[in-house]
């Protein structure tokens, strides 16, 4: 009885946090430096900058999101997405100018999407 029922819960906690993504759009860009979070001391890698949704007054910096590519969202690339692919990625910076969620580095938009596309759909999460 009891394995059953932890069977359950664990299913029912992958569901919830499967259907909890946020939609949003990305972009990518080159220089981080200085960030807002860190200043001089910005990490490489897969990094992003957010827009003001998530930026929480700063206290984004250092949170860790994962971010899916859903699709997109001009003529250049109709279907820009690699399938499948997720990136993790730290917030170091503010983008107060960002169209959507976020500002990916560029190694972490070719992670989940071709850069010549330059703008997609995502879903996004906190982990």
């Amino acid at each position: 009885m009891m394995k059953g029922l932890v069977m359950l819960i664990g299913i029912l906690a992958g569901y919830f946090s499967a259907t909890s993504a946020d939609d949003g759009f990305a972009t990518f860009y080159t220089i981080y430096n200085p960030s807002a979070c860190y200043g001089n001391d910005t990490p490489l890698g897969l990094i992003a900058a957010v827009s003001h949704e998530i930026w929480d007054n700063g206290n984004a910096c250092g949170r860790r999101y994962r971010v899916t590519c859903t699709g997109g969202t001009n003529n250049g690339v109709p279907h820009p997405c690699i399938d499948g692919e997720t990136v993790e990625v730290e917030v170091v910076d503010f983008c107060p100018g960002c169209p959507g969620a976020f500002d990916l580095s560029k190694d972490a938009f070719a992670a989940i999407a071709d850069t010549d596309a330059g703008y997609i759909g995502i879903e996004y999460d906190q982990i």
